[in-house]
């Protein structure tokens, strides 16, 4: 008996060790570094180009019983997706909306992300109206990437890291848990939660990619944080070129070096503050993005010149950023 028990606190502890999260991600070895990169940079540069896009939003497991959660929601567009900076170890993707509505095509700036190549830090999403600075494990490193995602107004939204691995032949990015404040989708509608906890991963495939993320939905009750209700999000990236791709390009011809200098300023910002704080409104994202959007559409109507736009965004940018 006593044989017996011993033989299963030895198998219990190596089961222990063969699936503890902090060993199912080791640190990599230089070498595997070194010969991973250029399939992973390959992997980020393959979700450029032009899609039909599906977003499939699914509430799932409650994890507060006095919540009922929502229905499934579908939704869909079509969107182009640009290389607009590749160093080798820094590769940003500018994702661009392209809609129809009353017989005209519109054009409508949407996400951007950031990739980088063994990064020190990321700024991350810390509280309410809050992105901070945070370093990355010195020994998670090497071989490994940060996604930093911007909001349509080039202020942040959320960051993370990860690498890429293969499992059951599919080779994906996986980030580590990340924080992210609500979507537009869910705070206009001023839930019991304010925050998501999440897992972020994107899989490319014959047709074009995923972007998978497994969302735990999080609010505060008797002054901590606690759990919802889990959200599952599939957003499906199938190369698509049925649409005015044209316009899209047009309008980023036009504006890139507007939203490049946007860009510089938020980083601008970030360094000089160890992050940004900026307030948040349900319906626009940010206090500002709405007018900064409009500057840009101002650039294209022939309304404004690249270096007025680029004064009063500075402005915004400076008057509405800083401490809390």
């Amino acid at each position: 008996m006593k044989h017996l028990t011993k033989l299963l606190a030895g198998s219990l502890l190596a089961l222990a060790f063969a699936t503890s999260p902090a060993l199912a991600h080791p640190p990599i070895t230089a070498e595997a570094a070194a010969a991973g990169f250029e399939e992973d940079r390959a992997d980020i540069l393959a979700m450029a180009g032009n899609y039909k896009v599906r977003f499939d939003m699914q509430e799932s497991t409650r994890w507060d019983p006095a919540y009922s959660p929502l229905d499934r929601k579908i939704s869909g567009g079509n969107e182009v997706v640009r290389v607009i900076e590749d160093t080798g170890r820094r590769i940003v993707l500018q994702h661009l909306l392209v809609i129809e509505h009353e017989g005209k095509t519109h054009v409508i700036k949407h996400w951007r992300q950031d990739w980088e190549y063994e990064p020190a830090r990321v700024l991350v999403y810390a509280d309410t109206n809050t992105w901070k600075w945070e370093d990355v494990p010195e020994r998670m490193r090497t071989g490994r990437w940060s996604q930093t995602v911007w909001q349509v107004d080039d202020s942040p939204r959320y960051g993370g890291w990860g690498q890429f691995e293969t499992q059951a032949g599919v080779r994906r990015w996986r980030s580590n848990w990340t924080w992210r404040p609500l979507a537009r989708r869910d705070a206009v509608r001023h839930p019991v939660y304010d925050r998501y906890y999440a897992i972020n991963r994107h899989q490319n495939g014959p047709e074009g990619w995923i972007h998978w993320q497994d969302n735990t939905k999080m609010g505060r009750k008797d002054g901590k944080l606690v759990p919802i209700v889990q959200e599952y999000v599939l957003n499906t990236y199938t190369r698509f070129d049925g649409f005015e791709v044209k316009a899209a390009d047009d309008y980023w011809a036009s504006t890139k070096d507007y939203w490049q200098g946007v860009r510089a300023e938020w980083d601008r910002v970030a360094e000089a503050n160890g992050g940004i704080f900026i307030k948040e409104e349900a319906e626009t994202g940010t206090v500002i993005s709405a007018r900064l959007l409009q500057t840009a559409d101002d650039i294209v109507d022939g309304e404004t010149d690249t270096a007025r736009a680029l004064a009063e965004a500075r402005t915004l940018i400076a008057e509405n950023t800083g401490p809390e």
